[in-house]
Order: structure tokens, then sequence, then C-alpha cells
């Protein structure tokens, strides 16, 4: 039975292991919905990464891949848009880990140090791991809180109500 799952898949700038993770995944079956200089031209970090975590959040991919040259920016950029748990991992088990203990539904790759081949096994491991350590799930919940106490001290900041 083919993968029909959704990836969004997003860089700065075109690189030839964000343009492998693309193909990768398409070779494998997910449909892949390309962002950034992924799909087109060079993008500025914080737009890529939120064009990917946008669709994420939105529920129009189940995960997403953020690419930059150190993996940092497009993490944090990726990060701001609420529901986004993007975790930056430079190899498999840590890839692992962040989808079993905090699950993380996006995963940040730098392209500096990264090759097709390791991004690739990153990549795998981290939409390969399915379910939440159970033991994990009210730290989960504890973030989630987190977000939402943030976010509406923020509304509130915004409109105050005097």
């Amino acid at each position: 039975m083919p993968n029909t799952r959704r990836v969004a898949v997003g860089s700065d700038t075109r690189h030839p292991v964000a343009d492998s993770v693309a193909t990768r995944l398409e070779a494998a079956g997910f449909a892949v919905i390309r962002c950034g200089a992924v799909e087109a031209a060079d993008t500025p970090w914080p737009e890529a990464a939120e064009q990917v975590a946008r669709l994420v959040a939105q529920g129009a991919v189940e995960a997403g891949v953020v690419c930059c040259w150190t993996g940092t920016g497009v993490s944090i950029a990726a990060n701001k848009v609420p529901g986004i748990r993007a975790a930056l991992c430079k190899d498999a088990e840590t890839a692992r880990g962040a989808r079993r203990w905090n699950d993380a539904n996006v995963l940040a790759l730098g392209l500096s140090d990264a090759t097709p081949d390791a991004a690739g096994a990153i990549v795998d491991a981290f939409l390969g791991t399915a379910g939440v350590d159970p033991e994990e799930t009210a730290n989960i919940e504890r973030v989630a809180a987190l977000e939402r106490r943030y976010r509406a001290a923020a509304r509130g900041a915004r409109n105050p109500a005097h």
C-alpha cells in the first residue's frame, strides 16, 4: 500500500541536502509540499520556516522538515508558530527521541554539516517514530499549557481591558 502521509519540506537556500530530503520522501511515497527554496527561489529563513510550520499547525501536513545553514534559525522561527514543536536534530537517535519524548512535529536540519545520506537517516528516524512515550504525555501537555498561557498573555497585552 502506498504511503499517503503529507510532509512539508522547506529551506532558505537551494541546497543538495534539502533537495535530497524532498526527493527521498517523494520516492518513499510521501506527498511532499515544497516550501521556500526547495520549491522556488532563495527565501529568508524565517519565512521558509513559517511556511512549513503554518502547514503543520493547520493540519495540512502531518510533519515538517525545515533547513538552514545551522538549523538553529529555522528551528527558532518555526517554534514561534502556535502548536509547533520543532527540534534541531543532528543524528537519528536525537530525531527518534524528539518524536518519542517531545512529540516534535517539525524537524530542523543544518545544511552546513549534513550529507544527503546523513540527512536521510535523520528524516527516516524522525518520520518513522510513531507514538509518544506514555510517560512523557504529562510533560508534553505542560509545554502546551505554557504556550496557551503565554499566547493569552500576549493577547491581553495587545488588548488591555481598560
